[in-house]
């Protein structure tokens, strides 16, 4: 068992394997944050409202 050192006395050498040790990876989540699109703007992607239709309108029989 070592015994326990403060990092401030640690040799650099022994914090950089400290560091390594420590440092962890994403694996498979990215970091970019991501925000909600707001509701109240104009997108001209969006499809138009008939697009999305289900024909549930009024009907007129000739």
């Amino acid at each position: 068992m070592k015994p326990f050192l403060p990092r401030e006395k640690m040799s650099k050498r022994e914090k950089r394997a400290l560091d390594t040790t420590k440092r962890t990876t994403w694996e498979g989540i990215n970091p970019i944050t991501r925000t909600t699109e707001n509701k109240r703007t104009y997108n001209r992607k969006k499809s138009p409202r008939w697009y999305n239709d289900d024909s549930t309108g009024i009907f007129v029989y000739a």
